[in-house]
């Protein structure tokens, strides 16, 4: 009766919730073991909050009633002729640097976040149809892949963006500039998710259990979606990872270059350019602030993609 009492307790156990799987995966395990990879996840943590809570900060950038010309170029607080609450100082419209430096970041991650996403749902299902279907399909477009990949995406992100204002007539509202941006920077970056999508699912569809979904008469798209595709976007989590970083470089440079958010509802990339017509006049924190933001930033997002990348590859176990 004990013997049978147990058994009965242990049939009607619960299984571990997905919490407590992630904290007994390996990949939280490497997780933890990695110091380099935990300061860069915290790291990210901060700027994520510090982008979140923008509106915390001393001034609100895109409000012209709070700026005023008479605050324009007040270098940092801890300069002889700075100024409370100025901590990092002012650029050339009165804006606090601080606070535009988390409004832009705000803008910088928003661009990066819905880039990548973009790229990774076009990259998939491109990557998805290529590698089931194979023959034509597969073929159109992995020559269309390969076609793109001569080219370096940051010219196609300003092709995209030389074309939107093309057809807009150069009259185009915030809205729809980010918009453009993350158009650009989708259509940079899906070939990587499709080659890789591609190659994992020409593998999984000759498994077992895609035979057996064939044989009891699931439809296609459902036996894709359902079955073969999370067998292959393990690696694509490193990807898009990497590629957030890409697209915040890639949003910054397409901002520094005059394509990108407007002076005024600046991003990291706009803040870089505004206070590069100022450095040969001595004002070096309108640039260089902004800049090390974004460097700390994409170098804390590459360590994180790089453990990541690491830690998926069944090689380095």
């Amino acid at each position: 009766m004990a013997v049978s009492s147990t058994s009965g307790a242990a049939a009607g156990a619960k299984p571990p919730g997905f919490l407590a799987r992630a904290l007994d995966s390996d990949l939280w395990a490497s997780f933890k073991s990695s110091k380099l990879a935990m300061v860069a996840a915290f790291a990210t943590l901060v700027f994520f909050l510090a982008a979140v809570l923008a509106n915390l900060g001393p001034q609100d950038p895109f409000d012209p009633a709070q700026l005023e010309l008479i605050n324009s170029r007040i270098p940092p607080y801890w300069s002889a002729d700075g100024q409370w609450p100025f901590l990092l100082g002012t650029d050339d419209q009165g804006r606090d640097i601080l606070s535009a430096i988390l409004h832009g970041l705000r803008v910088s991650l928003i661009v990066g976040a819905l880039g990548v996403l973009f790229s990774a749902t076009l990259g998939i299902a491109l990557g998805l149809m290529a590698g089931y279907f194979g023959g034509a399909v597969d073929a159109v477009i992995m020559r269309i892949a390969d076609v793109q990949l001569t080219f370096p995406a940051i010219l196609i992100a300003l092709l995209v963006d030389g074309v939107a204002k093309a057809v807009s007539g150069g009259q185009m509202s915030t809205s729809a500039i980010l918009g453009v941006l993350v158009l650009s920077i989708g259509l940079s970056f899906w070939v990587q998710y499709a080659r890789t999508v591609r190659s994992s699912v020409m593998v999984e569809k000759n498994r077992d259990y895609v035979h057996a979904a064939r044989l009891i008469g699931l439809p296609s798209p459902v036996i894709m979606v359902r079955h073969v595709l999370p067998n292959a976007i393990g690696p694509v989590f490193a990807i898009a990872t990497i590629n957030f970083a890409l697209a915040i470089i890639t949003e910054a440079t397409l901002s520094f270059l005059g394509s990108g958010m407007p002076d005024t509802q600046p991003s990291l990339g706009t803040l870089i350019r505004i206070g590069n017509r100022y450095l040969f006049s001595g004002e070096w924190w309108i640039a260089a602030f902004p800049g090390l933001t974004l460097a700390l930033l994409v170098l804390a997002v590459n360590l994180l993609g790089d453990w990541l990348r690491d830690a998926l590859n069944p090689k380095l176990r």
